[in-house]
């Protein structure tokens, strides 16, 4: 599994080497998943005697549970920060009277929409149009990318590394 998901994150970085594409997507990523979070925090799956477990909080246990597999620091601060967003939209969720679809709708088109500013910067179009699985690493290669510019996850940056030049602009 480590060497699939290194790949996938070659694979992203090759995508997102220029810097403005990289604040862009410091701010669009989070806006999309936390859209995301919003709208599917509205579908209950079973309830427990602590509450309802939506099909929101299901899709980002198991998201934050393949990063701490795959890598596991990148992993336990995905489980922070997306915990976070997940608790933020289940608040969301709970209003009703049509705002979950509201923040849903506003966040994930203003998201996408900042993505694609970011790329045309790069230069080319985004990873998820040559392998849609793109889209799950996208969160854990922006926590990864801030480690990586603090020093640490020397070893994960070494694999990304060694991996990317494959997927570069022929």
């Amino acid at each position: 599994m480590k060497n699939w998901f290194y790949e996938q994150m070659a694979m992203y970085s090759a995508y997102h080497r220029d810097g403005r594409n990289q604040a862009t997507h410091h701010i669009g990523v989070p806006m999309i998943v936390f859209s995301v979070l919003v709208i599917t925090s509205t579908i209950p799956l079973f309830a427990t005697s602590a509450g309802p477990v939506t099909v929101g909080a299901a899709l980002m246990a198991v998201l934050v549970l393949f990063y701490i597999v795959a890598a596991p620091l990148v992993g336990t601060i995905a489980a922070l920060l997306y915990g976070a967003l997940a608790y933020g939209a289940a608040e969301i969720a709970a209003m009703g009277d049509g705002v979950p679809l509201k923040v849903f709708l506003a966040l994930f088109i203003v998201g996408w929409i900042i993505q694609f500013w970011g790329h045309k910067y790069e230069g080319r179009k985004p990873a998820l149009f040559d392998n849609i699985l793109q889209i799950f690493m996208a969160p854990s290669f922006l926590i990864a990318e801030l480690l990586f510019m603090a020093g640490l996850e020397e070893d994960l940056h070494g694999e990304i590394k060694a991996r990317m030049p494959k997927y570069l602009p022929k």
